[in-house]
């Protein structure tokens, strides 16, 4: 009597509960609100391009201050390569008197520092590669960006899928407990499935959750990267026929520009040799006292030349210097080449593999659904219960996530392979 007493005790308890929580479900659980009010919105602009959004974010990339400085620096050599002297000139004025007052000593001079031979065809040659490797950084930077834009992109769309379909599992979550609630006031279910479908409910809530603030974390890295909060509302790329990297990637064709531009400076050194050569010309004038009627006023002009020599064993360290950054170059051209083949190859096999994954993520996502259907026919006429429901909707929802995202996957690997060889948008 006593076990029959508290079992129905029990039951009770557990009716009026499931009462209570069909209303609440009812109420609190039929609509989905954002978690948190920090959402970090982005807006997608149908009349924004990936191309666009690429060029806005390199004119505010802090990559913007060196390149500026290498246009600056191209333009200064350019004006040097222009200069008709090899350097700055130099007046020089002498004044010479006689401590007896009779003579008075006038010098002046003016120096000027001439070419080398074939120097000043080097220094245009230096000054031309220096400006075409300032545009190539650009480009080469310009890449680098659009990889940065790229993976910000696909990893906000990845994260939005997964988001939007945490959100459809828990309101799917929240229909079945409105049915399971129903039931269990009809006395089809045990009182128990209340707490369940409840327990379930809120797992999704958490999932949800998390999967919003991963979806905010997408979104403030993309802010970050292009400094904007628009993007494009299509920035899926069409795939390549490239095949290979070609020697015209924008990486590679820019750090060659580099040691182009480095030999170019180290020929202009050499030519320099032990110094420039120097023309002065001046006046020297002799002027005798007024009181001396035998002294003659001299005006004489003439001409120095001034040659340097024996300065090579100076040069070498500077020559030494600039050979040192022409070999560190070449050394980091030939392991970019080589991150850049891995690079491919990585991007032309995850490109393949997800492709074929893709066709069993579609498969899966179809026999679940249909699994998924005939379970919930089973369950609607009590053939089984609430908990193997549970497993195979979990299971039906996984394969759909699978199958969204391996469309998104697929799209962002096409990307990754146009920037792995050099595509720009």
């Amino acid at each position: 009597m006593f076990v029959w007493h508290f079992c129905s005790r029990y039951s009770v308890l557990l009716l009026l509960f499931s009462a209570t929580v069909s209303a609440q479900t009812l109420t609190a659980m039929s609509t989905i609100e954002p978690s948190v009010s920090h959402q970090d919105p982005i807006e997608f602009d149908p009349s924004l391009t990936l191309a666009k959004v690429v060029d806005l974010t390199l004119e505010k990339h802090p990559d913007r201050h060196w390149l500026q400085a290498l246009e600056d620096e191209a333009a200064a050599l350019a004006k040097r390569s222009k200069s008709w002297t090899a350097g700055a000139s130099q007046a020089g004025l002498r004044f010479q008197e006689a401590t007896s007052g009779t003579l008075h000593y006038v010098d002046a001079t003016v120096q000027v520092p001439l070419w080398n031979i074939g120097q000043r065809d080097a220094e245009r040659s230096f000054a031309d590669q220096a400006e075409t490797s300032a545009e190539l950084q650009i480009l080469s930077s310009k890449l680098r960006v659009a990889g940065l834009v790229r993976g910000a992109l696909w990893d906000m769309e990845l994260q939005k899928i997964r988001y939007e379909q945490s959100k459809a599992d828990l309101d799917m979550f929240v229909q079945l407990l409105n049915k399971v609630a129903r039931r269990v006031e009809l006395g089809d279910l045990p009182p128990a499935d209340i707490l369940l479908a409840k327990t379930e409910i809120l797992q999704k809530k958490a999932i949800v959750t998390m999967a919003e603030a991963e979806l905010m974390h997408a979104r403030k890295r993309y802010n970050s990267i292009t400094q904007s909060a628009k993007a494009p509302a299509n920035f899926i790329e069409e795939l390549t026929p490239l095949t290979e990297i070609k020697q015209n990637h924008p990486a590679l064709v820019a750090i060659s520009s580099q040691i182009e531009r480095k030999q170019a400076e180290l020929k202009t050194v050499k030519l320099i040799g032990s110094g420039q050569n120097n023309v002065a010309v001046g006046i020297n004038s002799d002027r005798p006292s007024n009181n001396d009627p035998r002294s003659n006023k001299t005006e004489s002009f003439n001409i120095a030349v001034n040659v340097p020599f024996g300065g090579e064993a100076h040069l070498a360290p500077h020559l030494a210097a600039i050979n040192v950054e022409v070999n560190r170059l070449i050394a980091e051209r030939e392991q970019l080449l080589r991150d850049l083949e891995q690079a491919h190859h990585e991007a032309e096999h995850n490109l393949e593999v997800n492709q074929a994954e893709k066709v069993i993520a579609d498969e899966l996502k179809q026999v679940a659904e249909q699994s998924l259907e005939m379970t919930e026919l089973s369950f609607s006429v009590g053939e089984i219960d609430l908990l193997d429901l549970l497993k195979i909707q979990a299971r039906t929802q996984q394969a759909v996530l699978n199958a969204k995202e391996r469309d998104v996957i697929l799209q962002r690997d096409k990307a990754i392979y146009n920037q792995a060889v050099g595509v720009l948008p």
